[in-house]
């Protein structure tokens, strides 16, 4: 036993910390070397143990040992354990020690083998390089950040390329010199990860998703440091690993090897040698994802179901204007889902499974049988693609709450998300500088928009999603018809494509418009007039033939309006239409109301279009047919306005009720033929919130130089609703 001749240990590498802790443990001398500051500083202190801090070439290696030798009896053995990387250090010992018969050994670190082939590798996204430099050429062909952890010495040959430099974040020990070499090479402060492992795999895929990494750059470092959990994480955050190769070593022991030497020089048993080698096989590796973290895994909500569904906004369509987080989702997606599109724009590099499925039809029945050949321990990540933003006039929502029905309903076992996207809208407002905060915002894809032009009268900045250049067209003949030519139209077409176009027009020129594509616009109107808050069209304004076609007078049709108690969303009947007075009014409260014109004269059928055309709605639909009859085939009413009746009010009525056993009804009635059926029909079905108002109005006229009263007709005003479906 020599107790009192050192040991000499370089080391830098967990497995060196590790083996001068047995040393120590052991009651051996030793001294440890090692290259910076912080080396020194993640040492355990001991008694037995000397630090000698500092980079040494191969002559300050040699007076070193020396020096030592002078002082004391000299080192009896000199072990190596620095990072496999570490050429050039290992060959300064070994030359330093050279013309010396102290004995020399090599620590290897514990080896993983690679016994996959390329086309696992490629499976894997895993890309193994010979250099540093090699790997940096590779990267420059690349898009999406980088996540760099082969140290701060190997920076400088990533640096090179300013297109790799912005999208590099460094992650370096948090050591003076690691953070001085960082600064030298032009990494900034947000780049830089100065951190201390060891780094779990859940911690390494934390830092993968925050920082929106695609590549994780790594060298072969070996079990202990941390180069399994690193491919581990890659793999569940869909990140692509970059590794450069670890040299091939000649000549080296284990750790138990080495520990068993010792033991013979030192005469001292080294116990608690907890560091084992192990091989293993990247392939099988990746494909377990680390079975050392799958118990903690399986408890999280996400990782416990069979299907990991997320509905993606992807924005206008060019993978450069999808979210960060939604490029994240795509490159981890086992599977993609989405109209042809928007699959054939997503980021390149995805091995994802793709299908061209929009609807919840097509989709829900295909999950189902992916779900079943999902095994116990996997998750599906399927991700489903929209349009713009998933919140704004998307698909997303039904999809969403058919899928939900779904996993309420225990057909799906699955975790359901969505992430939005830049709507067609605020990118075409970031383009052309304006908000769209103070703007209307209305969408005509699929569907004519009700009252298009009442809504654009009535803001300064509307903006519309379109079908395509149809759509273009229709609204410029619409603004040209209403008299509104002096508006501008900001056309964007393919907005965020290679061949987008942002174009300002006249109404008149985008009736031109031939090109099929991508179109949302913004109509700039000059001159926006605020909407009324009231009802109340004076009886001039209407077309209207006084001999023939009688029309229900404002007075009377103002407070008949206000007895149906109209809400946004409500489909009006207006039977009997005449002139269409009633059906206008109601039409022009909101554009959100549908109003049906039900009239059986030919000639009042003209004047009720010729009204619907003067005030510009296209929530109103005149429809030409004796009621009850002319009913079949409507979206049932939530409101009836009944002004003539032919002699049939019952007949209406009881298809009225059938139709709707809860609508509200308001009857107008003039002769006492009618006035007596009203009693009668409201003594046959059960009402409720019953009015009955008499209601005669009477205008001045003025007459020469006199102001004359001029009474019109006195009219009954019944309304009330059916009581529910008892009610006969």
């Amino acid at each position: 036993m020599i107790p009192s001749k050192n040991l000499l240990l370089f080391a830098g590498t967990t497995e060196g910390r590790r083996l001068s802790e047995c040393l120590a443990a052991a009651g051996i001398c030793h001294t440890i070397c090692v290259a910076t500051e912080y080396g020194e500083i993640v040492l355990k202190p001991h008694p037995l143990v000397k630090i000698h801090q500092g980079r040494m070439n191969q002559e300050q290696i040699a007076a070193f040992i020396a020096k030592e030798s002078k002082e004391a009896e000299g080192f009896v053995a000199v072990i190596d354990a620095t990072h496999p990387f570490a050429q050039d250090v290992t060959r300064n010992i070994k030359a330093a020690l050279a013309e010396s018969d102290i004995p020399y050994f090599r620590l290897k670190r514990n080896r993983i083998t690679r016994n996959c082939g390329i086309q696992q590798e490629a499976e894997t996204n895993l890309i193994y390089f010979d250099t540093n430099e090699s790997c940096a050429k590779a990267l420059e062909q690349t898009e999406g950040n980088i996540l760099l952890t082969t140290g701060s010495k190997e920076l400088s040959k990533y640096c090179v390329s300013e297109q790799i430099k912005q999208r590099l974040y460094v992650r370096v020990l948090p050591s003076v010199e690691s953070l001085s070499l960082c600064m030298e090479q032009g990494v900034c402060g947000k780049q830089i990860l100065a951190m201390q492992g060891p780094f779990t795999a859940e911690m390494n895929e934390a830092i993968l998703r925050q920082y929106h990494i695609s590549y994780l750059v790594t060298k072969e470092s070996g079990v202990s440091g941390g180069y399994l959990e690193k491919l581990a994480a890659a793999k569940r955050a869909g990140a692509h690993v970059f590794v450069i190769r670890c040299p091939e070593e000649e000549e080296g022991s284990s750790f138990e090897e080495v520990c068993d030497q010792l033991e013979k020089i030192s005469g001292r048993k080294i116990g608690n040698r907890e560091i084992k080698n192990r091989e293993m096989d990247v392939s099988q590796m990746i494909n377990h994802e680390i079975t050392m973290n799958t118990h903690e895994m399986s408890n999280q909500k996400i990782r416990g179901k069979k299907l990991e569904i997320i509905l993606a906004g992807i924005g206008m369509g060019h993978a450069d204007s999808m979210t960060a987080e939604v490029q994240a989702a795509v490159r981890c997606a086992d599977i993609l889902l989405g109209a042809e599109r928007m699959l054939e724009n997503v980021p390149r590099k995805t091995l994802a499974e793709k299908h061209s499925f929009y609807r919840a039809e097509q989709i829900i029945p295909y999950l189902r049988t992916v779900q079943e050949n999902v095994q116990n321990q996997a998750s599906k990540k399927v991700v489903i693609l929209f349009s713009g933003d998933s919140g704004f006039y998307s698909g997303c929502q039904l999809l969403y709450t058919a899928l939900m029905t779904e996993v309420q309903e225990k057909r799906l076992d699955a975790s359901i998300h969505i992430l939005p996207g830049i709507s067609s809208v605020a990118y075409l407002a970031s383009c052309v500088g304006e908000s769209y905060h103070d703007a209307a915002i209305y969408s005509i894809h699929g569907k004519k928009l009700c009252n298009l032009v009442r809504r654009v009268q009535n803001s300064a900045k509307t903006f519309l999603l379109t079908s395509g250049v149809r759509d273009v067209n229709w609204l410029g003949k619409q603004l040209v018809s209403a008299g509104m030519s002096e508006c501008e139209v900001v056309v964007g077409y393919q907005l965020s494509y290679v061949d987008q176009q942002i174009r300002k027009c006249t109404p008149a020129e985008c009736c031109g418009f031939d090109k099929e594509g991508l179109y949302t616009c913004l109509v700039k109107n000059p001159y926006p007039v605020a909407k009324r808050l009231t009802h109340g069209i004076s009886d001039e304004s209407f077309v209207r033939d006084q001999r023939k076609i009688p029309m229900t007078k404002e007075e009377v049709r103002e407070v008949s309006i206000c007895k149906l108690r109209l809400r946004d969303g409500a489909v009006v009947y207006d039977i009997g239409s005449g002139t269409g007075s009633v059906a206008v009014e109601i039409a022009v409260l909101s554009n959100d109301i549908q109003v049906y014109a039900v009239e059986q004269k030919q000639e009042a059928v003209s004047l009720i279009e010729a009204n619907k055309a003067r005030f510009g709605l296209q929530n109103l639909s005149v429809i030409e047919a004796a009621a009850p009859e002319g009913l079949s085939g409507l979206p049932a009413a939530t409101h009836a306005f009944i002004g003539g009746s032919g002699g049939r009010l019952k007949e209406i009525l009881s298809t009225l009720q059938q139709m709707n056993p809860d609508m509200r009804i308001v009857v107008n009635a003039v002769s006492m033929e009618t006035i007596c059926e009203m009693k009668e029909i409201l003594s046959t079905y059960s009402v409720k919130n019953e009015e009955i108002v008499q209601l005669q109005a009477n205008r001045v006229r003025q007459v020469g130089n006199y102001h004359l009263m001029h009474s019109q007709n006195p009219v009954w005003i019944c309304a009330f609703e059916f009581a529910g479906r008892d009610t006969l």
